[in-house]
């Protein structure tokens, strides 16, 4: 009688069998992988965060917001996924679909939040 590591019951089928079931099978995988390689998961999560943060602040498709209000909610700008470049020479960070530009108005940092475009992908 075998025992399954996760939820503690009892797994019916094969001698061999490890998991009661997939989803036993994959919860315990994760948490390996979870552990073995928790800077990717901290990556991610912090994607996943500005990701929420930039859709949040950016309604409109276009907005400026200060840059301490976005790190106050746990924005990162050092984390982003990809980044575009348009002609005036200036550099959009992105996470995922949402993205900022960096700008400096009167003494004080703010960003420049865009949405991704299809002409951004020529």
């Amino acid at each position: 009688m075998n025992i399954c590591p996760v939820c503690q019951i009892e797994i019916k089928g094969r001698s061999d069998k490890k998991y009661c079931s997939v989803y036993c099978k994959s919860a315990q995988q994760y948490q390996r992988r979870k552990v073995e390689e928790k800077q990717y998961y901290i990556i991610d999560k912090q994607l996943k965060t500005n990701r929420k943060i930039l859709k949040a602040y950016n309604k409109s498709g276009l907005s400026t917001v200060r840059k301490e209000k976005l790190i106050g909610e746990g924005f990162d700008p050092k984390y982003f996924t990809h980044y575009w470049k348009n002609n005036k020479g200036q550099v959009y960070l992105f996470c995922y679909e949402y993205g900022f530009l960096k700008l400096q108005d009167s003494q004080k940092e703010k960003y420049l939040l865009v949405q991704w475009q299809e002409y951004m992908d020529t």
